[in-house]
């Protein structure tokens, strides 16, 4: 039986009877996306791919959170324009619509004023809003396709912001292996990430890695047991909320797909997952693993990766001197 029909029958077993995991795990399995409006999420596909909505030309939405490496760029700090380097490790855009909030700090409440927020970064795409629309409205490609989604003759970043965030509604990933054992087959993981996750819920990592993101639902402290030493000047939430009791506070990162999301932490300094899970142990839980225990969290952790979106590459609309039409890899 193939991946996509157990999983079928997985979910039909839910159907008739009462599932453990809704009471019994503090993690829940991600459900496909539900709700979206296809029309905007076409349009926010063209456009988190287009590279013409930055000042340079060349950094489009995918290039900090490329949809083929896990939603994020795998360096430490991302490249803007005129090529700085910004402070913040990228996160993963994958499975974002289930964070409490968005950016490590939480400065945007959801995905839609989230994407408004690169585009005139300085350090980012280096644009303005305006400039954003006035180069979208000249395109006639895109006027015609914003009239038909939104209904109004002229394009707004109000309307470019909730295409994006309707596009990145359908970003999840469903069907990991530890989705498929929360769906009741006990032969989807492995004797060491069974053995990781049972550590990983009595050491206390559940406490703040739980839900269906496993993680991204709460803001917590950088550094209980022992300070961190970071790399960054990033300081979370306190930057939001100006309270100095909130210095060091950061959204808590999802765990899932976090095998293709390296390097890890704000400033991207834990190279790989058995690092990061020796700083967790030590800093957050006052706790050592042994090289045994960390590689089953590891194997647990690796358990969590799910099935990537699955699309064609959007054909974006050429510009009306006819310059040679981006890809959406430029």
């Amino acid at each position: 039986m193939n991946k996509e029909l157990k999983l079928s029958a997985l979910c039909m077993g839910m159907i008739l009877a009462t599932p453990a995991f809704a009471v019994d795990e503090p993690i829940s399995p991600i459900e496909p996306a539900k709700e979206i409006n296809l029309a905007q999420a076409e349009l926010g596909k063209k456009l988190y791919f287009d590279p013409r909505l930055s000042k340079s030309g060349f950094i489009s939405c995918n290039s900090c959170h490329n949809l083929s490496m896990g939603g994020t760029d795998n360096l430490k700090t991302s490249i803007g324009d005129k090529w700085q380097r910004g402070p913040i490790n990228a996160p993963t855009v994958l499975n974002s619509s289930l964070n409490l909030a968005q950016f490590c700090d939480g400065r945007a409440a959801d995905l839609k004023e989230q994407a408004g927020g690169p585009i005139a970064n300085p350090g980012e795409m280096g644009f303005t809003h305006q400039l954003a629309v006035d180069l979208l409205q000249s395109i006639p490609g895109y006027v015609k396709e914003f009239k038909l989604v939104f209904g109004e003759d002229n394009i707004t970043i109000d309307e470019v912001t909730q295409a994006i965030a309707e596009f990145e509604k359908t970003l999840v990933t469903p069907n990991s292996d530890f989705d498929q054992w929360l769906l009741g087959d006990k032969e989807a993981l492995s004797a060491d990430a069974l053995a990781g996750y049972k550590l990983f819920k009595e050491s206390g990592c559940v406490a703040c890695h739980n839900g269906p993101a496993v993680g991204g639902n709460s803001f917590q402290k950088m550094g209980v047991v022992e300070p961190y030493q970071a790399k960054s000047p990033a300081e979370g939430l306190s930057a939001v909320t100006g309270k100095d009791a909130d210095r060091f506070m950061f959204k808590v990162p999802t765990l899932r797909n976090v095998e293709m999301t390296y390097p890890y932490f704000h400033d991207g300094e834990a190279e790989t997952l058995t690092e990061a899970v020796d700083v967790m142990g030590r800093l957050q839980l006052g706790k050592k693993f042994s090289d045994a225990e960390n590689a089953q969290i590891v194997a647990f952790l690796k358990s969590l990766t799910g099935d990537q979106p699955s699309f064609q590459l959007p054909i974006l609309p050429p510009s009306v001197d006819n310059t040679p039409q981006p890809t959406p890899f430029d």
